[in-house]
């Protein structure tokens, strides 16, 4: 004879939901139900979406290509990592574009921010490295060691290094969130919007950005101190004024 199997009513009893859940979590019934459902969701996209509408707001006119951007005294270009010591293919793309403003007169100096907070990760050293390598002078080169992330970048860069007007470098899906962090911290800005094919890791790069807008909008606001500040730096402009004709 074939053993009887146990009951599983017993199982089924134990794994489901409490009766206060079920009911919190029961769909819309009634027409008054449903509307208000609808206006929380309505309202939630609001709220998701408003910081990525300042962004888009605040940037608006200001991104261009190398061709028509105007001129300032200074370009910033931000940290996107390094593969073994040596730039990655974005931030590469980034230089590339800031040593052209560099030789189209677009700019008299450049400042690199970007993560030196490990002995064995130098970011602006490398990304100074590659630009001398490719025509910009070295003594026109200023390195920001404590450029964790964009708002530090920003906020560093106006309260460290006294830069009032610039022009930003970094991929299409950050530019915006850049100078709208840039003029929160004081900094009037154009952005320079590298073109990348469009492969996972811009798709990546715009699905993280709904989330870093809204951190952005927060930072705007509260406006916090810079992981790490120091005393002011006069190289940049020093390098400025050197470059001036």
């Amino acid at each position: 004879m074939r053993p009887r199997l146990p009951r599983r009513a017993g199982l089924a009893r134990s794994v489901r939901l409490p009766r206060r859940l079920r009911l919190r979590l029961r769909l819309p019934r009634t027409t008054r139900e449903r509307r208000r459902a609808v206006r929380v969701v309505a309202a939630l996209c609001v709220l998701a979406l408003a910081p990525m509408t300042w962004m888009y707001v605040t940037a608006s006119g200001r991104v261009r290509d190398v061709a028509d951007v105007p001129a300032e005294p200074v370009g910033v270009v931000f940290g996107a990592g390094l593969v073994n010591g040596e730039p990655s293919p974005y931030l590469a793309h980034r230089l590339d574009a800031a040593a052209e403003l560099y030789r189209d007169h677009k700019v008299n100096a450049l400042l690199v921010t970007g993560d030196n907070s490990r002995t064995d990760y130098d970011e602006p050293g490398a990304m100074r490295a590659y630009l001398t390598r490719h025509g910009v002078p070295y003594q026109q080169i200023v390195l920001d060691y404590a450029g964790f992330d964009t708002w530090d970048s920003c906020a560093r860069a106006r309260r460290i290094f006294g830069v009032t007007h610039a022009v930003l470098v970094s991929q299409g899906f950050h530019i915006r969130r850049a100078i709208a962090l840039c003029e929160a911290a004081g900094i009037t800005s154009y952005g320079v919007a590298v073109a990348e094919p469009h492969d996972a890791t811009w798709y990546y790069g715009g699905t993280r950005e709904v989330g870093a807008a809204a951190k952005a909008a927060l930072d705007a606001v509260v406006r916090p101190d810079p992981s790490l500040l120091g005393r002011k730096e006069t190289a940049l402009t020093a390098a400025v004024r050197r470059a001036r004709p």
